[in-house]
């Protein structure tokens, strides 16, 4: 039998698992196509990073899309930190102390808190472990030039921005109709459409929020493909960008940490340029809409104490959402909130006339007139139940139902709708 020969090999010396658990950050300030490469690239580069490590278990990478460094809402960032309080992650790896976050106090706070369950967190730009006995100095102080970067950007930002607006140029454009080209307003045809309809609608005696249902119902979206609301109605009403204007400056940011944004009220000069672009309304129609703003508004002007008696008694009965005053064509009404912002079809409710209201809580007091003081003082809540019934609870625990009736066609046929009606029909056989 031919000798046999064994040949002993010899491995590499195995490198001891230390079972850490580690995840990494990554973050971009702007949704740019070229940074959002670049946040690819990190996500990549550090997924590789971890998982080739021998002694590393791949947690993840947590990563932030056109997120500003100041703040601490981040996405992404608060869920890398509650996986931490979870006991999930053991290190974290970070390019730079910039991308962690600008703001000192976030840093600082976040780092001890991590500290503190044991978490490392690795800059590498900086070579830094948080965890290290002169990591903390180390970061306090280039945080703060990080803070004092980001003030400096963000200060030369609204250098660009003012400049832009006393030369009367606006800065970007987010508003249905319109697009910003070269600086200059550009009209987009169809949704110009959608423009004049809402303008057309409101004075044809449509409210802001019958407006918004009409659309929503047409399926046309706004501009940003969400539901109209009464809101947006209203801000469109009083754009006076539809008209050819620009009025710049309306808000402001705060600071560049709080990155708040606040209605500008005098605290900073504004740039009215008038005729800077083409209208979409006319300046007739436009400022015919604005007259009916402020009609409107003055004719539901009310006494606070005749407002408020009802406001927060009146309980719908079929949604249980809070009824509001109205101002209609015939008078105050108080309607459930439900179906004055959704309709019949959310909330079968009906409204009550404020008289009519004011009639059956007499009868409920077993009074000859309402009476405010007598109201406050044994009402405490009212349920409107659906076939007309007003339930009323009392202040001692008692409750009693009462019964109305609608108002019948001639006592709703106001001098003003009979008016209106006339017109419309003398337009009708022109």
């Amino acid at each position: 039998m031919a000798n046999s020969r064994i040949t002993q090999i010899e491995f590499a010396p195995r490198v001891p698992f230390d079972g850490k658990r580690v995840a990494a950050y990554a973050r971009v300030s702007s949704g740019k196509d070229a940074m959002l490469q670049s946040l690819a690239s990190q996500v990549c580069y550090y997924s590789d990073l971890i998982q080739k490590h021998c002694g590393w278990e791949y947690v993840g990478v947590y990563a932030d899309e056109a997120k500003t460094g100041t703040k601490d809402s981040r996405e992404s960032f608060q869920r890398l930190l509650a996986d931490c309080r979870a006991g999930k992650v053991d290190m974290v790896i970070t390019k730079s102390i910039s991308r962690f976050a600008r703001n000192t106090v976030t840093l600082l706070s976040t780092v001890r808190e991590l500290k503190m369950l044991g978490i490392d967190v690795f800059f590498e730009e900086q070579n830094i472990h948080s965890i290290s006995a002169d990591g903390e100095l180390m970061l306090t102080i280039l945080a703060s030039y990080a803070q004092e970067e980001s003030l400096s950007v963000s200060e030369n930002q609204k250098w660009r921005v003012r400049k832009n607006f006393e030369e009367g140029k606006p800065w970007d454009c987010t508003m249905l109709g319109y697009r910003v080209k070269d600086g200059v307003f550009q009209i987009v045809p169809e949704e110009a459409k959608t423009v004049r309809l809402i303008f057309s609608l409101f004075l044809e005696g449509y409210g802001k929020q019958a407006i918004a249902n009409r659309l929503n119902a047409l399926g046309i979206p706004t501009r940003m493909n969400k539901s109209w609301c009464q809101a947006t109605i209203s801000k469109m009403l009083r754009n006076e960008k539809y008209a050819g204007d620009l009025l710049l400056q309306k808000t402001f940011r705060t600071d560049h940490l709080s990155k708040q944004t606040r209605i500008n009220h005098g605290e900073l000069p504004q740039y009215l340029v008038q005729e800077a672009h083409e209208p979409i309304i006319d300046r007739a129609t436009f400022d015919t809409v604005q007259a009916e703003i402020e009609r409107r508004a003055n004719k539901t002007t009310v006494k606070k104490g005749a407002a408020t008696l009802f406001t927060g008694k009146i309980r719908c009965g079929v949604c249980g959402k809070n009824y509001r005053r109205k101002t209609t064509k015939t008078g105050f009404v108080w309607i459930c909130a439900t179906f004055n912002t959704k309709g019949k079809k959310f909330c079968a409710s009906k409204q009550v006339p404020e008289e009519t209201l004011k009639a059956v809580c007499a009868e409920a007091l077993g009074t000859g007139s309402f009476d405010d003081d007598t109201f406050a003082a044994h009402i405490d809540f009212i349920t409107a139940l659906p076939d007309n019934v007003l339930e009323f609870h009392f202040k001692d625990g008692q409750t009693t139902a009462v019964g109305w009736q609608d108002r019948s066609r001639r006592e709703s046929w106001t001098d003003d709708k009979r008016q209106a009606a006339r017109e419309k029909a003398t337009r009708r056989n022109d």
